[in-house]
């Protein structure tokens, strides 16, 4: 009989109470787990889904700008020294940045002063699966462009040039088709044409260049000021902002699921170590003759300190490695059901500190009922006798 087996005796002993506070425990630890992978998941899932809300990174050609004016009259602020973005070139530098896995998308626009059948239309080059990525949001009346000659209108501007999916129109004098009219975003995109980047490239004279790129980056990650100061240095001679507002709220929504899972497992996790704590204290009290006979027979109250410490030591350990395999199970189910995409796999190095955390957590719940263990005399076994 050691300090080591006298535990596993009365765990043996006491099977009943045993399995159901490690029940407890256990259900604690895959509760936490389960927890921890979901919100995880979800925060990554949803960022992604987010990045379909719009960019939240301008890249724009550097420039100078100066106020002109003479005899009294205002000519305005003329822009100089401004070169367009080459859109390839922009791709290479982004996809050299260490950072590069943190960015989903970079959509390059490219904007032309264009005549549709005559009439004034703002035009604007895009990259259609880009775009598509990045304006999720978007709803068509129609469909989107799949042709070269095909063109998305703006709702405000179908309405004021009465065009409808399917009309045949000129555009800068070419030939193209409206394929479809984007439903009202209340945003700039309502009062524009959307064409393709090498079409609108070629009609204003600048093949494959681009205005300016927006880029949806995923900030879960890192600060995003981490991106942006790794593109700027990939791409001198340009300006690269955050919309610090999108990025705010994009973060907000990313914390608030991991705030949320945090609190819901501290509160979990308090409970379980109120049950532990309970728990050996009942067993103390239960064992007080027992205590007595170790403390006559010449353990320490060290000695009977470690026991009880180990007793839950032991729980702790077990209810830990069975409550990451079944938050494991559970998480992926948990995330099947809400559709938020995200995976969770098995992690060797998780399954080892859930397992240590709880068996630390188990023995900190199990000092006070320990302490009290140590305190008893051996006269009292005495006493009972």
């Amino acid at each position: 009989m050691n300090l080591l087996t006298i535990p596993l005796r009365n765990v043996r002993r006491k099977w009943l109470k045993s399995a159901l506070l490690l029940g407890v425990f256990a259900l604690a630890a895959t509760s936490i787990t389960a927890l921890s992978l979901v919100s995880r998941a979800v925060g990554a899932g949803m960022e992604e889904k987010l990045t379909a809300f719009g960019a939240n990174i301008l890249i724009v050609p550097r420039s100078e700008t100066l106020s002109v004016s003479y005899g009294g009259f205002s000519l305005g602020d003329l822009d100089f020294g401004t070169e367009m973005l080459v859109a390839d070139e922009v791709d290479k530098a982004i996809d050299s940045i260490e950072l590069r896995k943190n960015i989903s998308v970079v959509a390059p626009k490219l904007i032309h002063a264009g005549r549709v059948e005559g009439a004034p239309a703002g035009v604007i080059g895009v990259r259609w699966e880009r775009e598509k990525a990045l304006k999720g949001y978007w709803a068509v009346d129609g469909s989107y462009p799949e042709k070269r000659n095909e063109v998305l209108a703006g709702s405000k501007l179908a309405d004021r040039l009465g065009l409808r999916p399917g009309d045949s129109t000129t555009l800068d004098g070419r030939p193209v088709t409206i394929s479809g009219v984007l439903m009202p975003t209340g945003s700039d995109d309502d009062s524009v044409l959307f064409a393709g980047l090498s079409l609108v490239g070629e009609m204003a004279g600048t093949p494959g260049r681009a205005t300016f790129m927006e880029v949806a980056a995923l900030c879960s990650g890192c600060p995003i000021e981490d991106i942006v100061g790794q593109l700027a240095k990939a791409l001198p001679g340009t300006e690269v902002t955050a919309m610090q507002q999108v990025v705010k709220q994009r973060m907000y929504s990313i914390r608030f699921v991991e705030r949320l899972a945090f609190g819901v497992s501290s509160v979990i996790l308090l409970i379980a170590c109120a049950s532990v704590g309970l728990s050996m204290l009942s067993s103390v009290n239960e064992r007080v003759r027992e205590i007595g006979l170790l403390r006559s027979l010449g353990f320490s109250r060290q000695g009977v300190f470690t026991v009880f410490c180990f007793e839950a030591l032991l729980i702790g350990l077990t209810a830990g490695l069975a409550g990451y395999l079944l938050g494991l199970g559970a998480s992926s189910k948990i995330l099947s059901l809400l559709d938020m995409g995200g995976t969770t796999s098995f992690s060797a190095t998780e399954l080892s500190l859930s397992a240590l955390s709880a068996a630390l957590v188990a023995a900190l719940s199990s000092v006070p009922p320990a302490l009290k263990a140590a305190s008893v005399e051996p006269s009292k076994a005495l006493v009972s006798l």
